[in-house]
């Protein structure tokens, strides 16, 4: 099953509740919140505050992106708030193994998302306690950006370590998702999709969503 995951780093954050609520009751299962430092990239975005304040009215899984350095220190608060999933990066963890331990002990889900360039060795010892991979199509930091699609092969050879090993882990692909690569990202083996622009950035949220699920529907391989 393909999810889609709508990200308010994208949304109308003067109607942000309204905007969230349409997504969900288009039938987006995931809201993807994008956690930026200023420092591991160059923007700042949301911190637990604004988790609290959504998790009150929506019943979406809460998917946490920490694009942040030293990612442990965050963890109970975004768990305390109300976040279902935790992704941190490989490239910001010193200690990968010691923080995915400490997501799960907080009763959530984890994750472990890798930049376009960064390959996957370094999840070779980690992946057996991951629920989640997160393949990022554009280089992290801002939304709007193009689908990079050297990721592509990236995707494919994660994906086919999955099924053979049987694994339950599931890969999220993050950047320029749109009706033109959603597709693409599925075949290539993608079970959720992150979508900023090509959803909030249009006249209707809701139908956006909808559009974006056929479209990647037309991507699973027969």
């Amino acid at each position: 099953m393909i999810q889609l995951a709508p990200s308010i780093l994208s949304a109308d954050f003067s109607r942000l509740g309204e905007q969230v609520r349409l997504v969900e009751d288009a039938g987006a299962e995931v809201l993807h919140i994008d956690v930026m430092d200023g420092h591991f990239v160059p923007n700042l975005t949301f911190g637990p505050a604004l988790v609290k304040s959504l998790r009150a009215h929506s019943s979406m899984r809460f998917d946490v992106h920490l694009m942040v350095e030293a990612p442990e220190l965050f963890i109970s608060d975004f768990a305390a708030a109300g976040a279902d999933h935790i992704t941190v990066h490989l490239e910001a963890a010193s200690h990968l193994h010691r923080v995915i331990q400490q997501i799960k002990e907080h009763g959530m889900t984890a994750g472990v998302s890798l930049n376009p360039a960064t390959p996957l060795d370094g999840i070779k010892y980690i992946l057996q306690d991951l629920d989640m991979v997160l393949l990022m199509t554009v280089n992290p930091g801002f939304g709007g950006q193009k689908f990079i699609a050297n990721v592509i092969p990236k995707i494919q050879v994660l994906h086919r370590h999955l099924k053979q090993t049987g694994s339950s882990c599931l890969i999220e692909v993050d950047g320029g998702i749109n009706l033109e690569t959603a597709p693409v990202a599925v075949k290539a083996g993608a079970n959720i999709l992150v979508a900023g622009a090509a959803i909030f950035a249009q006249p209707d949220p809701k139908q956006a969503v909808e559009k974006l699920r056929q479209a990647a529907h037309s991507g699973i391989s027969e």
